[in-house]
């Protein structure tokens, strides 16, 4: 019996090459007008970047956080921030009870939201859009922007980088409650 061709994959040792005539997974249909050389660059790209060699030291161990014991920050009525500080980021997990604004402003710091649950609607620059979850919206730097629910609640989740001033101090007082690093797992 002859063996079976395989695909290249640089990075990736030839114990874990993929025979050429393997469909991938089951479970995630093959597109029928692939094309072998752009899989090839795919699988490529996919090992050079898991695969890439460390280009630096940590600046901080890896920890992993429970969300439900920091300290809820409520900005507002209704308008809750359990905000998560990194090195050079800030996840802020947000919640809005029906019937809540979070009226315009703007920040120096670039944002990313993406809902969770539920609906608002949410003002960038004066164009407004129901946002449900699953939805993303960027907002630039000094991007006047501001968001309100209706009769459903909101969660989202605010990304910011870099990590919002306003918000750094509570963030990192949380440091250690519901808080392990990754070592310590």
């Amino acid at each position: 019996m002859r063996p079976r061709s395989t695909t290249a994959s640089p990075g990736w040792p030839a114990s874990r090459q993929r025979p050429a005539d393997d469909q991938g997974p089951p479970d995630r249909p093959r597109n029928p007008l692939s094309v072998p050389a752009v899989d090839a660059l795919e699988e490529s790209m996919t090992a050079e970047h898991f695969l890439a060699e460390p280009g630096g030291v940590p600046t901080a161990p890896g920890r992993f956080v429970d969300v439900d014991a920091i300290e809820v920050l409520e900005i507002l009525p209704g308008l809750r921030f359990r905000p998560v500080a990194g090195e050079r980021s800030l996840t802020n997990i947000v919640t809005l009870d029906p019937y809540t604004e979070a009226p315009m402003h703007w920040h120096e710091e670039e944002q990313t939201v993406l809902v969770l649950e539920g609906e608002f609607d949410f003002t960038i620059e004066g164009e407004t859009r129901r946002m449900r979850a699953g939805d993303m919206a960027v907002i630039p730097a000094w991007t006047r922007h501001g968001a309100r629910t209706y009769e459903s609640a909101c969660k989202e989740v605010d990304f910011f980088s870099p990590p919002r001033a306003t918000l750094v101090d509570h963030a990192r007082s949380q440091v250690g409650e519901g808080v392990s690093t990754a070592a310590e797992t």
